[in-house]
């Protein structure tokens, strides 16, 4: 009698484990360090309220790094730059897994992203550049495609369709809020206009006076902010409609505008950031209503 074959099941075939790199993601964490580097420099002299190394008042530059954009969240810009630099340093000091490849590349991704959405905001509504967010740009875009070119093999699953789709669609979310928030739609203040502030900047507009300004000029920026949410009733006038580099308004020349902030009170010319009390005391501003 034939002896019956024994049947052999074969062994279940394990998943491969995900691919795992001795050591930390050295160009990675090169760049992002540079990157520290650089973002952690403008955060210091942001806070320090000093100008950057070769950038003088009112270049390109100047004009970047005191614009609308140059604060997120009461922060300076650059400070949340650091984090995420300082975020991509500590992943890729850890050993390269499949979810910390994942994890890079989106972060690496936003800050790409992000780095463009205030590149084009710079060249194209500031008409003006700032060489150190240039060369942000450029260190995030090279973490960028090196975490692109690292992606692990053996991912199982895995497709670049739906990835990026996913990815970029919620980093994409993400800017369109912050973009939001810098236009003021967003986080804007609901403080009430005080009345005595009101009252001056009306009594401005109804004498003629005139707010001579630069939409890139922080000292005119500085002056707004001292009427607070009266400041959409200051006669003001946009000397620089095309940017730094654009022609001077047509009325500015007539008024022979020189410097930012230029005020013109009862045929008195002030430059400068002016204190609300002055202001008050060249219009002979009289506030007729409760004690301030």
């Amino acid at each position: 009698m034939a002896q019956a074959a024994k049947s052999k099941k074969s062994p279940a075939k394990t998943p491969p484990a995900p691919a795992v790199a001795a050591g930390p993601n050295w160009p990675v964490f090169a760049l992002a360090v540079a990157g520290m580097l650089v973002s952690g420099y403008l955060t210091y002299s942001a806070w320090q309220e000093q100008l950057v190394a070769f950038c003088s008042q009112g270049s390109g530059c100047d004009v970047v790094l005191n614009s609308n954009w140059s604060k997120l969240l009461g922060m300076p810009t650059s400070f949340w730059g650091f984090l995420t630099y300082a975020l991509l340093a500590a992943i890729a000091w850890n050993k390269r897994t499949t979810s910390q490849w994942q994890f890079a590349w989106f972060v690496s991704l936003f800050g790409v992203l992000f780095s463009l959405y205030l590149t084009i905001i710079s060249l194209f509504v500031l008409k003006a550049a700032c060489p150190y967010c240039l060369t942000s740009l450029g260190l995030m875009t090279a973490i960028f495609i090196i975490t692109t070119i690292q992606r692990p093999a053996n991912m199982r699953g895995f497709s670049w369709g739906p990835w990026v789709g996913k990815t970029a669609g919620a980093a994409l979310v993400a800017i369109v809020v912050l973009h939001l928030n810098f236009a003021g739609y967003l986080g804007a203040s609901t403080a009430t206009e005080d009345p005595w502030v009101k009252g001056l900047a009306d009594h401005l507009s109804q004498i003629n006076a005139k707010f001579y300004g630069a939409s890139w000029c922080p000292h005119c920026k500085e002056q707004k902010e001292m009427f607070g949410a009266s400041a959409k009733r200051l006669p003001y006038i946009e000397c620089s409609p095309a940017g730094p580099q654009g022609p001077l308004a047509q009325a500015c020349k007539d008024a022979g505008v020189q410097s930012y902030p230029t005020w013109v009170i009862n045929d008195q010319r002030f430059t400068g950031t002016q204190p609300l009390e002055s202001l008050a005391q060249n219009s002979k501003y009289q506030y007729a209503g409760p004690p301030r």
